[in-house]
């Protein structure tokens, strides 16, 4: 029986050492990452491979519901993926876990919360954007990454050695080289 941490932030300039040192301090053993968004499962490479690498009586610790995602559908579908496998999940803030019935019950609510919350971020912002255009204030999103040093160090290194020097996931580096052969 292995304690399996997943730790998620939305963007690389966001910190994950919170989550981190409170996943090795609950005990895991294995503590995964990723810096991707949680508003869809797809491109989540390192949380796919938790759920695969998880047997029976693991368990997959995440600090808040919303490190494992903000969609109601998803979340189910990531603990009942875990079922499958003979393993549970365990939310550390508030503490809920899938042993036991309850846990369930609790989890859809908190899903469900979870998933109202991005809807209203979402509505905030889009409001924040009317508002800024209306004005003339609004510039558009900035990029994070430069996309010609990405293309420039294709020619040098490979897709994984971009992603670290930059400090961005992989498939970033392929949509950036993908946009520049579209183009």
């Amino acid at each position: 029986m292995a304690r399996i941490g997943y730790a998620r932030v939305s963007t690389v300039d966001q910190d994950l050492n919170v989550q981190l040192d409170r996943l090795h301090a609950e005990g895991c053993e294995i503590v995964r990452s990723e810096k991707v968004s949680g508003a869809s499962r797809s491109g989540r490479a390192e949380l796919d491979t938790v759920i695969q690498f998880l047997r029976k009586n693991d368990e997959l610790v995440v600090t808040r519901l919303d490190r494992l995602g903000r969609d109601t559908r998803d979340v189910l579908n990531i603990v009942h993926d875990c079922q499958q496998r003979g393993a549970f999940v365990t939310i550390l803030d508030p503490h809920v876990s899938t042993r036991g019935e309850m846990g369930h019950i609790i989890l859809t609510v908190l899903g469900m919360v979870a998933q109202m919350e991005r809807r209203f971020i979402r509505d905030r912002q889009r409001e924040g954007i009317e508002r800024a255009k209306s004005i003339g204030k609004y510039k558009g999103g900035m990029a994070r990454i430069d996309h010609q040093l990405v293309r420039s160090l294709r020619n040098e290194m490979t897709v994984a050695a971009i992603a670290r020097r930059i400090g961005c996931s992989r498939m970033q580096v392929y949509r950036i080289l993908k946009t520049k052969s579209a183009a």
